[in-house]
C-alpha cells in the first residue's frame, strides 16, 4: 500500500519560455532541498531549476561563452555554472563597502565582535549509559557522596578525581585545562557559566556522558575585538549581502519578463538557484 504522505500529486508540466523542465530532473533536484513534506521539496526544486534555466537562457541570448574556473583543489567548474556566474558578475554590479559603512556596522553590532570567555576547570565524571535511568540514578548517588566529602574538604578534589573519575583527565586530578564555548556539552557549559571562580558545583551535573562534579578555577572574560581585526570580515559580509539582494532583484526582473508555466515564482523565491551540476 502506498503512503499518501510520500506521494506527489500529478502536476502540470514546468517550462520556461517554452523549454520544459523534466519531472525527473525536478525529482533529482529535490534531494538538495530538505523539507517536512515531499511536495515542499518538489516545489523548491522546481523554483531552483526554473531560475537556473532562466539565467542560462539569458546568458545564451547575450551570446556569452562559458569560461570555467578551477578551485583550489583543481576541480573544474561546470560550463552551465560558469555561464550563470559570468552573467551575474556582468549584470549585477554593486559598490564595494567603504570604511565608513564597515565602521557603522561594527558600532551597531559590537556584541558580535567579542572573543569567547575562557574557563579553566576540572571535573569528576561518574559514567552512565544514556538510555539507562538506573545507571544515572546510581551515578548521581555516588556523585552526591563525593560532593559531601568535598564540602567538608574542597582541597581533596584532585585526589577524589583520581580515585573516582572515569574521564582520562583523572590522571591530572580532573583538570580539563582551558575550555571555550562549544567545546563541552550544553549542560556542562551552563554549569560552568553559573559557577563563581574557586567554587565546586553543589549538585551533580547530568550530561549524556553521565554525572559530573565541576570545579571552576578561573574565568577569563571575553574581550572586544578591535575594528582593525575584523574589518575584512565585515567588508566580506556586507559585500555578500549586497550581492545577494542585487542578484535577487535582477532575477526577479527576468522572471517578470519570462513565460513560466507549472510553478509560480514571486518575491524572495525568485532568487533560488539550483546548485547541482
Amino acid at each position: 500500500m502506498t503512503c499518501a504522505a510520500h506521494t506527489l500529486p500529478e502536476r502540470s508540466p514546468v517550462s520556461v519560455n517554452g523549454v520544459e523542465i523534466p519531472h525527473d530532473a525536478i525529482a533529482r533536484e529535490a534531494q538538495h532541498h530538505p523539507a517536512f513534506k515531499p511536495i515542499e521539496a518538489w516545489q523548491a526544486a522546481a523554483h531552483a531549476l526554473v531560475v537556473r534555466e532562466l539565467l542560462l537562457q539569458e546568458a545564451r541570448r547575450l551570446g556569452m561563452a562559458p569560461v570555467p574556473r578551477r578551485d583550489a583543489s583543481g576541480r573544474r567548474e561546470a560550463e552551465d555554472e560558469a555561464l550563470i556566474r559570468e552573467l551575474i558578475e556582468r549584470k549585477v554590479t554593486t559598490p564595494e563597502p567603504d570604511e565608513t559603512s564597515c565602521r557603522r556596522y561594527y558600532e551597531h553590532n559590537r556584541r558580535r565582535f567579542r572573543s569567547e570567555p575562557i574557563y579553566e576547570a576540572a571535573h569528576i565524571l561518574f559514567p552512565a549509559r544514556e538510555d539507562s535511568a538506573e545507571d544515572f540514578a546510581a551515578a548521581e548517588r555516588a556523585a552526591n557522596l563525593v560532593i559531601g566529602e568535598l564540602q567538608a574538604q574542597p582541597s581533596r578534589f584532585s585526589d577524589l578525581a583520581r580515585a573516582h573519575s572515569a574521564c582520562p583527565s583523572a590522571a591530572q586530578g580532573g583538570n580539563l585545562g582551558q575550555i571555550t564555548a562549544g567545546q563541552t556539552t550544553t549542560e556542562f557549559e551552563e554549569a560552568l557559566v553559573g559557577l563563581a571562580p574557586g567554587t565546586i558545583s553543589e549538585k551533580p551535573v547530568k550530561t549524556h556522558y553521565g554525572v559530573h562534579i565541576i570545579r571552576l578555577d578561573r574565568r577569563i572574560e571575553g574581550q572586544e575585538l578591535p575594528f582593525e581585526l575584523v574589518s575584512d570580515k565585515i567588508a566580506d559580509y556586507l559585500r555578500d549581502s549586497v550581492v545577494r539582494r542585487a542578484a535577487a532583484q535582477y532575477i526577479a526582473r527576468l522572471v517578470s519578463q519570462a513565460e513560466i508555466a507549472g510553478v509560480v515564482l514571486a518575491g524572495a523565491e525568485a532568487h533560488q538557484v539550483s546548485t547541482s551540476g
